[in-house]
């Protein structure tokens, strides 16, 4: 039983101004595997203000001292490597295995990339007669989701210290445990009082509060479509910086000259992975209208291939979702799509057989789904994947152009002249062929309301920068 119930701030272990508790649940068991304090707005005051005081200095510190500091986050990191993948396992379900070799092992990547780049990042330069300068923007607000709770974290603090910023963390209230022993490792670390604060809280207490303050110069928000924009409108009035990083339903273009079986198979593995809780999960299988009952078919096989179970089992490759929200959330869906006339493959509603209790869900897969049908435009965030048919490619590029948003692409095929003019007209951020990611400095972020900036490398810096340009020294 983990009891965090302290906040950090200006380099001090905390009590909350109002004492206000909330029980964090292990989705496997749904037993109570932690306890945290709810913050309020007057303990973002306190962060914002002692974050405004480190700014003055931290700011003017030269490269050498930031990258001295970064090796030390690093070195800490390591540390508590096994503890972070641990909590991750407790508060979210990520199997064991997963915890550590994916979850906790970006978190450190993110630090390391962040580190390599500033050795010789360019904060200075010459445009015309002006020189110009990048600077760090000042106070960052990051707000950060339960689905990847050490990614999300690092891939916005380590580029924001990296720059010279500093910031308040609200992590996610759901899975807030590695959360806590991250920031054991800031401490650890050495970082100066006040240039990392961390206050456990929920959106309407910590998040409203950072988004709306004044002292806030910037908000960097990773989470829904709807919670994001009413980060925005917070925002709106102290005109402050919002960087976005929000829902998606990518389409997975399977063309026809591919290998069906490794493409299916590998197709739905992704989509599985993390229990289908990814922002940028290949949730849309378009196949050929032709080959829909053998796509389907190869699917169904994979998807028999999933091990759903305890989490701390070595054999699990797939735990729960989060929360009884989300899995009341996600029975909801698959009941519609069987409603609205999909053809139900595999899965379905209820727990998997030889599970009585925890929020498992049976990897679900729908053919002959319609892409206005609701499971193929709404975000299920559960390991759901839908199967819709193409007649021409041209259809399909518009079928994966036809959804709200456009956070990433995925496209399977052998002819690489024709895989590369479909990734031109898909409308998102990332494309990934034939199974292929990007690695640690590929810019991640979507179009439309996926959202707006970059993040992970060096893109992931322009966020916490601003540019000043001075002209008539030459």
């Amino acid at each position: 039983m983990r009891n965090y119930d302290q906040f950090y701030i200006n380099g001090e272990w905390v009590n909350p101004v109002t004492v206000r508790s909330l029980d964090v649940i292990n989705p496997a068991t749904e037993e109570v595997c932690g306890t945290i304090s709810l913050g309020s707005t007057e303990d973002v005051d306190k962060a914002v203000v002692a974050a405004r005081a480190a700014f003055k200095t931290y700011a003017t510190t030269s490269r050498e001292q930031r990258i001295a500091l970064l090796e030390a986050i690093c070195a800490a990191y390591e540390n508590h490597y096994d503890e972070i993948a641990a909590a991750i396992t407790e508060e979210m379900g990520a199997p064991s295995k997963f915890a550590l070799e994916a979850q906790a092992a970006i978190g450190l990547g993110h630090f390391a990339t962040a580190l390599e780049i500033l050795k010789s990042y360019k904060f200075e330069e010459t445009a015309g007669n002006s020189l110009i300068f990048k600077e760090p923007i000042g106070v960052c607000g990051l707000i950060t989701p339960w689905n990847w709770p050490l990614n999300q974290i690092a891939c916005k603090v380590a580029p924001a210290l990296a720059v010279g910023c500093t910031v308040v963390l609200k992590p996610s209230e759901v899975a807030p445990l590695s959360a806590y022993v991250f920031t054991k490792v800031m401490d650890e670390a050495g970082v100066p009082a006040g240039v990392y604060n961390m206050i456990n809280g929920d959106g309407a207490g910590v998040g409203t509060a950072l988004s709306c303050h004044p002292g806030v110069d910037m908000v960097s928000f990773t989470g829904s479509t709807r919670a994001g924009a009413a980060v925005a409108q917070n925002a709106a009035p102290t005109v402050k910086r919002v960087a976005q990083e929000l829902g998606g339903k990518s389409p997975n273009i399977i063309l026809e000259d591919v290998d069906l079986d490794a493409a299916i198979s590998r197709s739905v593995m992704q989509m599985f992975s993390n229990t289908g809780q990814s922002c940028n999960a290949p949730s849309r299988l378009l196949v050929p209208a032709k080959k829909m009952q053998q796509c389907a078919a190869i699917a169904a096989k994979a998807a028999a291939t999933v091990v759903v179970g305890d989490p701390k089992l070595d054999t699990t490759t797939m735990g729960p979702v989060v929360s009884a929200a989300q899995f009341n959330k996600i029975q909801s869906l698959i009941q519609a799509g069987i409603d609205e006339g999909a053809t139900l493959v595999c899965g379905g509603t209820g727990l998997p057989e030889g599970l009585d209790k925890g929020y498992f869900v049976k990897p679900t897969i729908f053919a002959n789904v319609d892409n206005k049908m609701t499971i193929a435009q709404e975000e299920i965030f559960g390991p759901v994947l839908v199967i819709i048919a193409y007649e021409t490619v041209a259809e399909a590029i518009d079928i994966a152009n036809d959804t709200p948003y456009g956070l990433a692409g995925y496209i399977q095929g052998n002819n690489m002249d024709e895989v590369r003019e479909v990734a031109t007209k898909i409308r998102a951020g990332n494309i990934n062929i034939n199974g292929c990611s990007g690695d640690m400095h590929t810019p991640f972020g979507g179009f439309k309301r996926s959202g707006n900036g970059r993040e992970w490398g060096e893109h992931g810096f322009n966020d916490f920068l601003e540019i000043k340009a001075i002209s008539g020294m030459s």
